[in-house]
């Protein structure tokens, strides 16, 4: 299967590439800047630019790209850049689907669990309505973009994400060399609840999407039971054998992340429904094997 594959320098994207080209199919990866090997090919998101004879015979498109929500401190140009690169790429990538006179079967569009803001203890699933404040606006107009696609009869699938459990890269691998280094600990009082995925599941849940046609609209991608903050610290310690007694007060975090820091102290307390409906099997439910598979490499 021809699968075209936007995002593919990050995380995700590089471990699903990985993953698809080991099982035989041959993997399109749009990038930004001149193509300078044979399987790449240009889009350029700000002017709405895809190479069209580059989705010629692919069976599916991932869309994956976007700027890091914490990779820079939340400036003004910096949220307008957040929203802008997810907006316009996926409305690039949805209206060229559109456009091709044999789209492809299935379109996955990156989201995120942010689309529901803060939930407190409250669980939700993708039958929940979109929360307030800016990952949850940003997330509404994300979604929107893929209408195009939608709209042309290609099965649209929206993967909300949640906290990706990795090593290298991502937020979590930010956490990492903090624990190993014994001064990890909880975020503000704990109690926040995190939705986390292990890179392994995440990219099979990726994989059972391309693969299952009943599969449309808004899927969450996290595992089966959210944890609070407080108990990935817990697991973090005991996994790494570190001691977590250091604590980062909500207003440190404040003056450190600026805006950024409302969304670190949020709660997302996000289940998987659809995923689950859907046959699909964790082989990371728990965070400790989560842990334990972002240590080993793992991934499909």
């Amino acid at each position: 299967m021809r699968i075209a594959l936007t995002g593919a320098s990050g995380l995700i994207g590089q471990a699903l590439a990985r993953s698809l080209r080991a099982d035989g199919h041959d993997v399109v990866r749009f990038v930004r800047r001149p193509p300078t090997a044979p399987d790449e090919a240009a889009w350029d998101p700000r002017r709405g630019y895809v190479d069209p004879a580059a989705l010629d015979g692919c069976a599916a498109v991932v869309h994956l790209a976007g700027a890091g929500v914490g990779d820079r401190r939340w400036t003004d140009a910096y949220k307008k850049e957040i929203r802008d690169s997810r907006v316009d790429g996926t409305r690039a990538i949805a209206r060229a689907i559109a456009a091709q006179d044999r789209p492809p079967a299935v379109f996955v569009s990156g989201s995120a669990i942010g689309y529901y803001g803060d939930t407190g203890d409250r669980p939700v699933d993708e039958d929940a309505p979109a929360g307030s404040g800016f990952l949850p606006e940003v997330c509404v107009a994300w979604e929107a973009a893929a209408a195009p696609a939608r709209e042309a009869g290609v099965r649209t699938v929206l993967a909300r994400t949640g906290l990706v459990v990795a090593a290298q890269g991502g937020a979590w691998g930010k956490l990492f060399p903090l624990f190993r280094a014994g001064i990890g600990g909880r975020l503000g009082d704990g109690r926040q609840y995190w939705s986390y995925i292990s890179l392994h599941d995440e990219i099979a849940a990726l994989r059972h999407i391309l693969d299952t046609p009943g599969l449309s609209g808004p899927v969450n991608l996290t595992a089966p039971e959210p944890l609070t903050n407080r108990e990935v610290t817990a697991a973090m310690g005991r996994v790494l054998r570190r001691p977590t007694l250091f604590s980062v007060p909500a207003p440190v975090m404040r003056v450190a992340l600026g805006e950024f820091a409302q969304d670190v102290l949020g709660s997302q307390r996000v289940r998987p429904a659809r995923l689950l409906e859907s046959g699909f099997a964790f082989r990371h439910p728990g965070i400790d094997e989560a842990i334990r598979a972002a240590l080993a490499g793992e991934h499909p």
